[in-house]
């Protein structure tokens, strides 16, 4: 790897850090990056999920003050979203690269969709998204979760705004908690197929280390950025981040 590659790859960690903390997709810079620069379509996606790990841990302290108060629905929902990586990363190293190419593309527009939709659907539903209202969800909030973390385990892009979509449509709860609770539960999803990455794939450690190190900054100050969004300007951030993501994927 020359200089300017390794800068590249920095810079793509950087963004995508960022990216992942305010709402999710940096998958997609980094992973398109790493390709450009000529790696395997598997390396790439193996090297880019353990790199972002380190991104992930930063934006969940950047946020570390809307997860009070959250510590049951954590120890609730973190479960399912490890198990569904852990399944997401094995399917990664058996399945044909393309498996889910057709599905992707759907589901995070229909995320965009139920992001944008949430006011109405909490006020058709009688919800005003008060942090003091417990949470609901009950076990089909668990399998989403879940299901999610297979996606994420598998590739990982947008996931975010899956989980913010999950969470924003059954839970009555401020956006920015779920938002806090959001990069918790990606960084389980990572973590866990990180860690079936590095025991039974062959990543780029070159290519890890600098997108590690670029998401670590990122990871700081998407958080800073994201925790002054109005819930509004976070929404629509959300469905603007969907809806590129959607477009990357489809060309």
């Amino acid at each position: 790897m020359s200089l300017g590659e390794a800068f590249l790859v920095l810079a793509a960690g950087l963004l995508a850090g960022t990216i992942n903390t305010i709402v999710g997709s940096g998958t997609l810079v980094t992973f398109s990056t790493l390709l450009a620069l000529g790696y395997d379509p598997v390396v790439a996606n193996v090297s880019n999920t353990i790199g972002l790990v380190p991104g992930s841990l930063s934006g969940a302290v950047g946020y570390r003050r809307e997860l009070r108060g959250q510590r049951r629905r954590l120890l609730r929902l973190g479960p399912a979203a490890a198990v569904g990586g852990l399944v997401g990363g094995g399917l990664l190293l058996v399945l044909p690269e393309d498996a889910f190419d057709a599905i992707v593309p759907v589901l995070i527009g229909l995320g965009c969709l139920l992001v944008a939709a949430q006011p109405w659907i909490n006020r058709r539903l009688g919800r005003d998204g008060d942090d003091t209202v417990p949470s609901r969800g009950g076990l089909l909030l668990l399998w989403l979760i879940f299901a999610t973390g297979i996606y994420g385990g598998y590739f990982g892009a947008a996931q975010g705004v899956l989980m913010m979509a999950i969470m924003g449509l059954l839970l009555d709860e401020n956006l920015q908690r779920l938002n806090a609770v959001k990069n918790v539960l990606a960084l389980l999803v990572n973590g866990v197929a990180a860690i079936v990455f590095v025991l039974l794939a062959d990543p780029d450690w070159a290519a890890v280390g600098l997108i590690a190190l670029g998401a670590t900054v990122g990871g700081q100050i998407g958080a800073t950025v994201g925790r002054r969004l109005h819930p509004a300007a976070l929404r629509a951030f959300i469905v603007v981040v969907g809806v590129l993501a959607i477009w990357r994927l489809l060309a």
